[in-house]
This record gives C-alpha cells, structure tokens and sequence, in this order.
C-alpha cells in the first residue's frame, strides 16, 4: 500500500511539473515601426501594444513570444496559423472583421498629416499635385486611397511602404511632401524626428487585439485580460508609461 502511494504521489509531482513546463505560449503578431505601440530599442520590440499583451498573458496565465511582420502581412499569418494573435495598433474595420475576430476595443484615434519641420506646407498638402506616403493596408492608406486619389482629389502619387519608419524617412529626405499615419505615433515622431503636424483627419478609429476568425476560446481568454488590467488600473499605468 505505501509502494503504491509512492508511485501515485511520484507521478502526481511528475504531471504537475509537467504541467507548469507546458503552460500554454501564444505567438504575438506585430509590425514593430510604429511608436509608441511597437517599435524596435536596442534590438528588442518594445512599446504600448508590447507591455498589453504581457500584462494580459500574465494576468491569464500565458506566455506571449512576439514576431515582427510586415502590417500588411499579419491578417494572413493569422489566417495560416503563424502567429495566434495579432497585436499592431489594428484599427478595428468591417473588411478585417470578414477575416478575423476582434476583441473590445483597447485603444481610440484618428489621422494626422505630418510635413517637414520648417516646410510652409499646411493640410492642403492633400489635394493636387502632391506625393503622399502611407503604410501599406492601414487605415491612413485606404482613407487617402478612397477619398482623394480615387476620386481625382489628390493627383500626385500615394507612395506606400511596409512600415511608418521608411514613410517618415522619404519624408525627412524630401521625397515626399506628406505622411499620413494614426494620431499617437505621429505625434511620436513629431518629437524625435524633423517633422511636425499640419492636420488631423477624425476618423474615429478603435483598437483592438485579433485572432482567427471563429477561435472564441481565445477572444474570451483575451477579453477577459483586457477587463482585469483595466480594473486592477494595471492598463492606466502602461498608458502613461507610454503616452503622459
């Protein structure tokens, strides 16, 4: 009998080891050129969208792994199962959510115009014949795209890249007249490169976390995350760690 209660007990310790080595790790999709949500400092991926998806895997009991991908690219790593959620500052539309399943929003904003410090430049900047950069498949992209260069409005050309960092860059060289980008990280770059605001574009945009369409098991599980940092004041803190 006690032979037998070692054994239990010995495989009891077994499982419950075992269990603590495989607790479950989700793989965090994000496209890291986007301040202060996610942005690369000293070879890591830091910012907002970062400390939020942390603060949930540990509130929930997870571990999160984070992968740098082009924005344009994330719904379909998504959709392959290269990654299990994505968070990059994904304004929350009715086309993504053809595609994938979005959690309460995190986080408000609109657009902002930026131009080169010291340009005479103003919002005008978006009609005639003027170069634009967006990013590739944001909301600043399909905003310029729909109601200015399809309509005739803007006549120069909407140069897109895969992230904000070549957007601002072409701008600073003076390749571009304008950059259109999310209100908070314009006003990022507003203070550590040589552009300034001219305009903002209300576009009412929410945030939010997104998983496969149809993985209801963790939209709950994240949901649920963003209640608790919201209640415990954990989410007011990373917000002004990140933004005050």
């Amino acid at each position: 009998m006690r032979k037998l209660l070692i054994i239990v007990l010995t495989f009891s310790l077994i499982f419950a080891f075992s269990a603590v080595g495989l607790a479950q790790s989700y793989t965090v999709g994000t496209s890291a050129g986007f301040p202060p949500f996610e942005y690369v400092e000293d070879g890591e991926i830091v910012g907002f969208d970062i400390d939020l998806m942390k603060a949930i895997g540990e509130e929930m009991g997870f571990e999160v792994t984070f992968e740098d991908i082009a924005f344009d690219s994330l719904i379909p790593a998504l959709k392959t199962g290269n990654i299990d959620i994505v968070a990059a500052g994904m304004t929350i539309t009715e086309e993504r959510e053809n595609a994938v399943d979005f959690t309460n929003s995190y986080y408000s904003a609109n657009q902002s115009i930026i131009v080169q410090e010291g340009s005479e430049k103003n919002i005008s900047v978006l009609y005639g014949d003027h170069d634009i950069s967006v990013q590739t498949g944001t909301t600043g992209d399909l905003w310029i795209t729909e109601n200015l260069a399809d309509k005739g409005i803007l006549t120069g050309e909407v140069k897109r890249y895969d992230t904000f960092v070549l957007c601002v860059s072409d701008l600073v060289n003076g390749n571009v007249d304008a950059v259109v980008l999310d209100s908070p990280v314009a006003q990022r770059y507003s203070e550590t490169r040589n552009v300034k605001i001219v305009g903002n574009i209300i576009t009412g945009e929410n945030y939010g976390l997104a998983v496969d369409e149809g993985n209801t098991e963790l939209l709950d599980t994240l949901n649920e995350g963003l209640r608790r940092i919201r209640e415990s004041g954990r989410m007011q803190e990373i917000i002004a760690k990140h933004f005050e």
